[in-house]
């Protein structure tokens, strides 16, 4: 708290305080104790935390697991990406931690030999499409592998689909509405501005 100290002394007490570690237990630890000596605000983040993959597995345990904690006040998620994808993944993190933050949920299954139409090309688009129009509706949209078990493990979704061959399975608040064939994606679209 040296540098707290030097700013306190010269009248400067309007601060945020920020710890920098690429290690995610070390800066885990670092903000823990930090937050036990002080009541200045803390901004939270991993520094250089790498790529996509990677730096988003950091920067949700490290600022997601201090989110939880009550520790932190503002987030930076340092990613070797494209700025914007940095934005994208704090608020998907304060969204995972209980944060309200306006937009969409997206939740989908890992696939499985039920999987019978493109469900991670659609799942990849929806959300491309929902984040480039700047969609900002507080709903949970699912998108599910199959019809067998989809609806009933998104049955909490405001909207969803579940593959079938070539089509896909409307359901709106756990109740089935129709098959989409074609254009599932576009379809799929214009029901969730529906909502």
């Amino acid at each position: 708290l040296y540098h707290v100290r030097l700013l306190e002394k010269h009248d400067f007490d309007n601060i945020v305080i920020s710890i920098k570690s690429s290690n995610v237990p070390r800066m885990m630890a670092a903000y823990r104790m930090l937050s036990a000596q002080t009541n200045y605000p803390l901004h939270v983040g991993v520094t250089e935390a790498g790529g996509n993959c990677m730096g988003l597995i950091k920067s949700g345990m490290g600022i997601g697991g201090l989110l939880l904690e009550g520790i932190g006040d503002t987030l930076r998620v340092s990613l070797t990406e494209e700025p914007e994808n940095e934005v994208y993944a704090g608020y998907d993190i304060l969204r995972a931690v209980g944060y309200a933050v306006a937009g969409p949920e997206i939740i989908s299954c890992p696939t499985c030999g039920r999987t019978q139409y493109p469900m991670i090309e659609i799942a990849n688009e929806v959300e491309r499409r929902l984040r480039d129009e700047g969609f900002k509706k507080p709903l949970k949209i699912a998108i599910m592998g199959c019809v067998v078990n989809g609806p009933g493990e998104a049955s909490d979704a405001d909207i969803g689909i579940a593959g079938g061959k070539d089509e896909a399975l409307l359901f709106i608040r756990g109740e089935k509405v129709r098959m989409l064939k074609g254009d599932i994606v576009g379809q799929f679209i214009d029901e969730i501005h529906k909502l």
